[in-house]
């Protein structure tokens, strides 16, 4: 019978935070796979657990998987643990679930600390939509792709949840300003831990305030998305730029009948059919 693959939370600082499940299952599997043992050993030797450990971590995510999918295929149980937190939350991780579920490994999570989860609830901004980016790319080595994850998230009307890094936490306000603009947003740093902080504040404020304070601790930024009726106001300037009879052909070219184009013209524009009617008359009598 084959094992199976237990994802287990552990603490993002406070170690009172860690599970009973948890405990119980590092304490039971016959292998734990750790992001760096090195820090893992620590954890493990504060609850006493003395299970067998191996590496598992960004750089051997791919054959290491291939390992630990061949003896779980010869029915060993083995937990993921990250360094802190959720595993396969930004995370390589998520490379060993896709590869057990393509083997017909089981996998189960036991739920605990995620900082993302615990910066939204503590930032003061929506929660209802949210979407997570877990660490930009980095400006020196990926500039391209930086900026075109950070060009997606212009429009975005979701809260966004962004990790940095405390040397990285300047550039990264820099950039979030010159392509989101001024924004409300939460600085979350040391989740859980003696010293934790969480600044509600503005994107350019941070700025200002980081200049004059050197950012210390590891960083999550939950960002206020753009409202719909900011996105509502854009797209309706957008369409000032185009003649009446433009955006009317707009809509006839794909088939929709004229009294139909004029209602979504006169939408669009945030008037009335009838002063859409109007100017159309006026063009045709001045033609």
């Amino acid at each position: 019978m084959a094992g199976k693959l237990y994802l287990c939370a552990t603490p993002i600082g406070n170690l009172d935070d860690m599970t009973f499940r948890v405990l119980e299952t590092l304490k039971s599997v016959d292998l734990i796979a750790a992001e760096d043992t090195r820090n893992s050993i620590k954890l493990l030797n504060h609850f006493d657990i003395h299970t067998e450990m191996t590496s598992y971590h960004e750089y051997n995510k791919y054959d290491k998987a291939q390992y630990l999918i061949q003896k779980m295929q010869e029915g060993i149980d083995v937990a993921l643990i990250t360094d802190a937190g959720t595993p396969a939350i930004s995370d390589p991780g998520e490379v060993l679930v896709a590869e057990c579920h393509k083997a017909g490994i089981i996998v189960t999570s036991l739920p605990g600390p995620a900082a993302c989860i615990t910066a939204l609830t503590l930032s003061g901004l929506p929660t209802r939509r949210f979407c997570f980016e877990g660490f930009l790319p980095s400006a020196t080595e990926d500039k391209k792709g930086r900026k075109r994850i950070l060009e997606d998230l212009k429009d975005e009307s979701r809260t966004m949840i962004v990790y940095e890094a405390p040397h990285h936490l300047k550039a990264a306000l820099d950039d979030l300003y010159e392509t989101l603009g001024d924004r409300r947003i939460s600085i979350c740093r040391e989740l859980t831990k003696k010293f934790e902080e969480v600044r509600p504040t503005t994107i350019l404020e941070a700025i200002s305030f980081y200049k004059e304070n050197e950012p210390r601790g590891e960083y999550v930024l939950v960002i206020e998305g753009k409202s719909l009726k900011e996105q509502d106001e854009e797209k309706r300037l957008s369409w000032q730029d185009m003649s009446i009879e433009d955006h009317m052909k707009y809509y006839e070219d794909q088939g929709i009948s004229h009294k139909d184009a004029m209602k979504k013209v006169a939408s669009d524009r945030g008037v009335g059919k009838r002063e859409i009617y109007q100017a159309l008359l006026d063009k045709e009598e001045g033609d």
